[in-house]
């Protein structure tokens, strides 16, 4: 009898350090995701094309200032730049 209770508690350890074990990659794997920069590179000339459109269209009354400061954002925050809005 004393035996079956040492295999039942050998086999919870091993239960148990598998589980560990699995949750330390788990970690690891989203550490290393969240540490990873974007992985579709940035069309800096097509983003300041776009913002130099954008730009007109604002000084030629065709968009409002809410709109501008929405699209400015964006483009801004896709070439990593940041702003106080």
């Amino acid at each position: 009898m004393a035996r079956r209770g040492r295999e039942a508690a050998l086999k919870r350890a091993r239960e148990k350090a598998r589980l560990d074990k699995r949750e330390a990659k788990r970690e690891r794997t989203s550490a290393k995701q969240a540490d990873e920069p974007s992985t579709e590179p940035v069309d800096e000339t097509a983003l300041m094309e776009e913002f130099a459109r954008l730009s007109e269209l604002h000084e030629a009354n065709r968009i409002t200032t809410k709109q501008y400061d929405e699209e400015r954002q964006r483009i801004f925050s896709q070439l990593g730049i940041e702003t106080d809005l």
